[in-house]
């Protein structure tokens, strides 16, 4: 017993010396990458530097991914100098509001991103303030004014993550300067950060966690900050990375441009981070991150925009160009620069975004079943839709942000040729006639949602693809409004129906096609009454084409009114997103939308979208090309000449006769396209609801059975 206990002894003091000679070594490196990192040099492999140093800096930044893009900002020697000669004794700035109580736009966190800029400057030997005793001492004052006046913010986010994360990032740069008291009062500001949460708020806190481990040099703590941030590199769990290659924050909630863009930057980081140690990401970790932009990611942004509706609730000033190049920045550096499948995923997604290709390599279509989100991309033009369901969030309003996207979920439709065509629209914008949207006319305050949680009462939402084509389908009760709507994605338009409209109000219902910045005339191209007092243009006859910006719109086939208009809008950010100053805006915004009329009854529309193509094409369209068969309570059926091709949303069983003859008796509710080449008939199929295990037809009078794994589809082959 007594020899055991020696051994026993001997062993515990013999391993902690172990654990610190490696630590040391993984420590010193890690913090070496730190400053290779973030302190600013030339190397711009990729010319994103040069491109983010083409647009004007933002004035009023919250979007945590937008203030570190605006980190890599060459250093302004004007606006560094502003910030050494306004410091006060105290080490206060007068041009900040430190009483500030907004849960957005704190400003005070101002602050913190000020001794950030400070720390890289002083780092930095491309100015003259390179190590300088001017700016070491600036630092030191904004540092004590921080450590005395402790701001508080209303937003626990800010205090927890926020702040920690910017200046722990300054407090590594700046250990070896810091004073014993500095640094002990250092490590306070970073213990307001523990682990827990879930998805990125998991991720925020433990990279606050590692950083408060290396001022400490504990090993152990950084290893275990370390291991949970890639415990979030699965795919599968409740938020986080999705197995459709989404990402979900606040439940059930597609967070791509939000929370999930702050994933993928924070990873790349980190991956850089560990690189050259033993606690490098491997390639596993690597390869799920970079599949997440491969095969999401890359879906959302076109020309160098990412998609309204991949914007979550963060709806600030140019975000789609913000959060796209955020995006290409963490793609360039995901694991280092050392990985070459990494290195692959970021030169496509650059390539196409950056590029001086005319044309986009990336075809094909795309639905996100875990996220009720459609994406359909051709050569010249991209849309997107997005949808909600009882399973799935589709927005929410929070810390003053999107105070008016209510509707954003409910089959918001937009198209991009150029990608700037609903650039800082947000002020403009009518929101109850967002392109897609089926809702009441009111000039009535928007409605707010107080918590994140499914609001569309039903189950029938999803989307079926073949790669290349798809439909999408929503049936909508929600708000007072009952809907069920179809798109059918094909290679030269996007076919919209609607169907059993009903409203429980004395408002005007009506479903937009497109509210858009005007760019050129909008032009009609069929009959009708110009108001020149309004700018509006109603219809008077059924079928009525529409062109715009190399955009063609028909609609065709039902009685409902169409109005088209020209309007110079004026508005205010702050009405959209409260961290703003209320300043107002103006701007000229083409709307063309359908009226229902007052308490429709199963009213129907119908209408197609011809991107990309001339004046001439869309008045010589032919619409006897596109055979709408159904579009009632049972059914949106349509049979496509030129591509044989059937698009169905059954919303109950429904029996017809295909070209070929035979007879197709669809027993089980679902999405379908059936193709008929040859003697053979491919049918793509989703169950959108999630309801049943096996989808039931009858081809030819032959039972067929198509076994389902969840809501992504299957295809299968039937011999005619």
């Amino acid at each position: 017993m007594f020899a055991r206990k020696i051994i026993i002894c001997i062993f515990l003091l013999v391993l902690p010396r172990t654990v610190e000679a490696v630590s040391y070594k993984e420590l010193s490196r890690i913090k070496q990458n730190f400053s290779v990192i973030l302190v600013p040099s030339d190397t711009d492999p990729f010319r994103l530097k040069s491109i983010l140093s083409s647009i004007v800096p933002e004035t009023e930044v919250s979007d945590q991914v937008v203030v570190e893009l605006h980190q890599r900002y060459p250093l302004n020697e004007e606006k560094m100098a502003f910030y050494i000669s306004s410091l006060s004794d105290k080490g206060a700035w007068p041009d900040i509001n430190y009483e500030d109580k907004k849960r957005s736009g704190w400003e005070p966190k101002l602050h913190a991103e000020r001794i950030l800029e400070l720390v890289k400057l002083y780092y930095s030997k491309q100015t003259p303030y390179y190590q300088s005793a001017e700016v070491e001492t600036a630092i030191h004052k904004a540092l004590d004014y921080w450590f005395i006046s402790k701001p508080i913010c209303l937003n626990w986010w800010y205090n927890q993550i926020g702040i920690p994360k910017t200046l722990g990032t300054a407090f590594v740069l700046f250990e070896q300067k810091l004073t014993s008291k500095e640094k002990k009062a250092a490590i306070s500001v970073m213990e307001n950060a523990k682990f827990g949460m879930t998805g990125q708020n998991k991720v925020w806190l433990a990279g606050n966690v590692m950083m408060r481990a290396l001022l400490q040099n504990d090993a152990g703590l950084v290893k275990m900050a370390r291991d949970t941030i890639v415990s979030e590199i699965v795919t599968g769990k409740v938020e986080g990375i999705k197995d459709d290659w989404s990402f979900h924050q606040h439940g059930a909630q597609q967070q791509f441009g939000n929370y999930g863009l702050s994933f993928v930057a924070g990873m790349s980081f980190f991956s850089g981070i560990f690189s050259g140690t033993s606690l490098a990401f491997d390639e596993r970790q690597l390869g799920i991150i970079s599949t997440l932009i491969d095969q999401g990611y890359r879906w959302t942004v076109w020309r160098g925009k990412m998609d309204v509706s991949s914007l979550g609730r963060q709806l600030f000033h140019h975000a789609q160009v913000h959060k796209a190049l955020s995006l290409a920045f963490s793609a360039s550096e995901l694991g280092g620069g050392e990985s070459s499948s990494c290195a692959s995923v970021a030169r496509n997604l650059l390539q196409e975004n950056y590029g001086t290709m005319d044309q986009s390599p990336l075809i094909g279509h795309k639905h996100f079943w875990q996220s009720d989100y459609t994406i359909h991309r051709r050569p010249h033009w991209m849309t997107s839709v997005k949808m909600a369901s009882d399973r799935v969030v589709g927005v929410e309003m929070m810390n003053g942000d999107n105070m008016k996207g209510f509707y954003m979920a409910d089959g918001a439709t937009y198209l991009y040729q150029n990608g700037d065509e609903y650039l800082d629209i947000f002020p403009l914008w009518d929101w109850r006639q967002l392109p897609g949207v089926t809702t009441f006319r009111s000039d009535g305050p928007m409605p707010v949602i107080q918590k994140y949680h499914p609001r569309n009462a039903v189950s029938f939402v999803g989307g079926i693809s073949n790669g290349v084509q798809g439909v999408s389908a929503m049936e909508i009760n929600r708000a007072g409004i009952k809907v069920r709507k179809s798109w059918i994605f094909m290679n030269d338009y996007v076919l919209c129906l609607g169907t059993g409209i009903q409203a429980d109000s004395n408002l005007v219902v009506t479903t937009a096609l497109e509210q858009c910045h005007r760019k050129g005339d909008l032009k009609v191209l069929q009959n009708g009454i110009w108001n020149q007092i309004s700018n509006q243009w109603h219809a008077v006859s059924s079928e009525q084409r529409f062109f715009h910006n190399n955009v063609g719109y028909i609609t065709w086939g039902d009685s409902t009114s169409c109005v088209a208009e020209v309007a110079q809008r004026s508005g205010r950010w702050h009405d959209v997103m409260q961290m703003y100053r209320p300043q107002s805006v103006t701007g000229d915004v083409v709307s063309i939308y359908l009226e229902h009329g007052v308490s429709p009854k199963d009213k129907k529309y119908q209408y197609l979208i011809l991107p990309a193509v001339s004046e001439t094409a869309v008045k010589n369209f032919n619409l006897s090309s596109i055979r709408v068969l159904h579009n009632d309570e049972g059914a949106q059926v349509v049979y496509l000449k030129e591509e044989k091709m059937y698009c169905i949303t059954a919303y109950q069983p429904i029996s017809f006769i295909l070209t070929s003859g035979c007879p197709l008796d669809i027993y089980t509710p679902g999405i379908y396209m059936l193709r008929e080449e040859g003697g053979n008939c491919n049918i793509w199929c989703t169950d959108p609801t999630q309801d049943r295990d096996i989808i039931n037809l009858k081809f030819n009078s032959k039972e067929v059975v198509i076994p389902l794994t969840g809501r992504k589809g299957q295809t299968i082959n039937i011999n005619l």
